[in-house]
């Protein structure tokens, strides 16, 4: 039996008004999804537990079958694991940002999307004046980077700073003073730097600071072998989501080109889930565009992203599927809703369709969009699917 779960994050939404009151997901061209869905069970699963954030790092542990309130630890632990940072036990991980900061107000989480070549260098400057035995930072792709002090500051909760673009960032710092201090030191480093100089002269965000947030320890989680008999792996552009396969005890190759974003290189993404497929039984394929376009508030381009879900991931795999011949299951989902109106992660349920193969040629089409069960949850995500894993053992 070989299993896919095809992953497009943040997919899900609220009716938009420049999409006739549609959601994303009900006005974006996805045939094949929905004809999967025809063929499929369709379900409104749960990925994320009350007491918990609805952060990716939780949904999309509740994807991969572990129950969020046993393992987790805290964001940055399982990024360092992805970008083969190892922690101490005394160490505490930092999820660093590159942001960019205007009077007063989180304009851009992203610092336009910044490219990696360019963070790079200003994750080196960070480090050579901020850096110091026992605290260093780390670069790693586009904005997203980490910082790893060992017996740093924690137990305490720190805002994404995805969740208040255009707000007032002093309404938002964390309580530690000596965080407080990085991140004003992070804006002396970056006032004048080359990097933003020439971000600023082409029309770009520069990287005005950065914003530390998602800490946490090590984390350890059994083995997907151990859980489910499975071998396989992750494949995606973020360490937050490579970092799960890691901790998992599958493979996570780094894709050239992948970014994470609409310019992502979907087909490296596709080719590597196939080879995955052919020498073991498990693939998480995991898209992020979806989310990048959601935490933008931009409509269009996430009907954009949604779109090369359905016909850049879902139909390649699918077709492969099928070629195969042989017994598959195919998962169809998202790990939470990043509505464009909000431009943060919310705790809704979210639809999914498990699909059993082959199916031969499918006829007619089914909705895959946040009215699958009048919108009502059907149980958490990490108990349906590890069931699901656990069946063909």
């Amino acid at each position: 039996m070989k299993f896919a779960v095809l992953v497009g994050d943040g997919m899900g939404d609220y009716p938009v008004e420049s999409l006739g009151g549609k959601t994303p997901l009900q006005a974006a061209e996805m045939p094949f999804t929905r004809r999967a869905a025809q063929v499929g069970e369709r379900l409104m699963l749960s990925t994320v537990p009350d007491n918990l954030e609805p952060g990716s790092d939780v949904a999309n542990m509740s994807l991969l079958g572990y129950n969020p309130e046993q393992n987790y630890t805290g964001r940055a632990a399982i990024e360092a694991a992805g970008a083969g940072i190892p922690l101490k036990e005394n160490d505490v991980a930092f999820r660093c940002n590159l942001v960019t900061v205007e009077e007063g107000r989180m304009l851009d989480y992203s610092a336009g999307h910044i490219t990696s070549a360019e963070a790079a260098e200003l994750i080196a400057s960070l480090e050579e004046k901020l850096g110091r035995p026992g605290r260093h930072l780390h670069a790693g792709v586009s904005y997203r980077h980490l910082l790893v002090w060992e017996n740093g500051p924690d137990g305490f909760w720190i805002e994404p700073p995805h969740e208040f673009t255009g707000k007032r960032v002093s309404d938002y710092l964390p309580s530690d003073a000596d965080l407080v201090a990085l991140l004003e030191c992070s804006r002396e480093v970056f006032r004048d730097h080359p990097v933003n100089r020439r971000r600023m002269a082409e029309g770009k965000h520069p990287a005005t600071q950065i914003w530390l947030w998602g800490q946490g320890r090590a984390m350890r989680l059994p083995s997907y072998e151990t859980l489910y008999g499975l071998r396989g792996g992750v494949v995606s552009a973020v360490d937050l989501v490579r970092g799960l396969g890691v901790l998992a005890g599958l493979d996570a190759p780094k894709i050239p080109g992948a970014t994470g974003f609409l310019d992502t290189n979907v087909q490296g993404k596709v080719d590597a889930a196939l080879r995955l497929l052919h020498d073991g039984d498990y693939v998480y394929l995991h898209l992020e565009a979806p989310d990048e376009c959601g935490h933008m508030g931009d409509a269009q381009a996430k009907v954009q992203a949604i779109e090369m879900y359905d016909y850049q991931v879902v139909r390649p795999i699918w077709e492969a599927l099928e070629r195969a011949g042989e017994p598959y299951v195919m998962i169809l989902c998202m790990d939470h809703r990043t509505p464009v109106a909000i431009k943060g992660h919310t705790r809704e349920p979210v639809p999914v369709v498990i699909v059993r193969g082959p199916t031969g040629q499918v006829e007619g089409s089914a909705a895959f969009d946040e009215t699958v069960n009048d919108g009502h949850s059907q149980g958490m995500a990490y108990e349906v699917i590890g069931r699901l894993l656990n069946e063909n053992r």
